[in-house]
């Protein structure tokens, strides 16, 4: 059977993927693709990635794009990191979602506006700083009643998350006011899987 390609670069949406994959003990070839030389729009890249981004992984059929769609192959295929119920499934996918379609294009804006935006702007900083501040909220009042983000055992949706909410000092967002999120954290940048998949992604 042919190894699982993942195309990657060391940005959050590739750690994920990367995470998953050391948790999952998967074998698999690493491409680097560099997005600093625009590789991402190139061939034969650009031709497997409808979106132009990474990552992107290649297992036994056609290429998987969308870090939340490879996240939920990956688990379906090992059975693990999802649960078999359907609620339980509900609930990981939920916060799959929101760390989709909220924490990452949200914190990615105030990324962008504090480090690769030229020009300073004041209105994009409150706007996505408050929207970041309000996120990190929602994720810290689910763990102040649960271990893990989805309730239940660590899960996608914990690995989903991550990353992103990891560059808090990058993002100037104060933890002090959010101790759960910050305990979490630790918690998982303490597994051996995670130290392993950050080494592969060069950090």
């Amino acid at each position: 059977m042919p190894m699982l390609t993942f195309y990657t670069a060391a940005t959050p949406n590739g750690h994920k993927i990367a995470i998953a994959l050391h948790e999952l003990d998967m074998p698999h070839e690493i491409r680097r693709v560099d997005l600093a030389a625009g590789e991402q729009h190139l061939a034969p890249f650009a031709d497997m990635s409808p979106n132009h981004k990474i990552p992107l992984i290649v297992d036994d059929g056609p290429p998987i794009f969308e870090s939340g769609a490879i996240l939920f192959h990956l688990a379906g295929k090992s059975g693990r990191l999802l649960p078999d119920g359907e609620e339980g499934r509900s609930v990981v996918l939920q916060w799959l979602f929101l760390q989709a379609a909220h924490i990452g294009p949200m914190l990615g804006q105030l990324w962008y506006f504090r480090h690769a935006d030229g020009a300073l702007n004041e209105g994009a900083l409150q706007r996505y700083g408050g929207e970041a501040r309000r996120l990190y909220g929602v994720v810290e009042r689910q763990l102040a009643r649960h271990d893990w983000l989805a309730g239940g055992d660590y899960s996608i949706a914990d690995i989903a998350a991550w990353p992103w909410l990891r560059e808090h000092d990058t993002l100037g967002i104060s933890m002090a006011d959010y101790p759960a999120t910050t305990a979490w954290l630790a918690k998982i940048a303490a597994r051996p899987a995670v130290r392993a998949a950050l080494a592969a992604q060069g950090e």
